[in-house]
């Protein structure tokens, strides 16, 4: 998996590509701390429109997104989703913790 974090106009996203899997845990860690210090605004992207496939870790990973934001008071929003990953996100009821487009 590849993790990059980009700002645009204030709003900080983290771009994921590829398998997100246990694999990816130390990359996601680091860019996640890399989009948590770069965003100025309220909220933070995910845009998952590049990833390929995300199995349960992934989700735990997402969660860990979500609770590291909201301890500095910033809301996450999953953008890009489709396909497989939609239906997993959909299975496992992130649309309750998530904003999801």
């Amino acid at each position: 998996m590849e993790a990059n974090v980009t700002v645009n106009d204030g709003q900080a996203t983290l771009h994921l590509s590829g398998r997100f899997d246990f694999k990816a845990h130390r990359e996601f860690r680091e860019a996640v701390e890399k989009l948590l210090s770069q965003s100025p605004g309220r909220s933070v992207s995910v845009d998952l429109a590049s990833v390929s496939y995300l199995d349960s870790s992934a989700l735990g990973m997402l969660l860990m997104l979500r609770d590291k934001a909201k301890a500095a008071s910033r809301e996450v929003h999953l953008t890009g989703v489709k396909g497989n990953v939609r239906q997993v996100l959909d299975i496992a009821n992130f649309s309750k913790l998530f904003t999801i487009n």
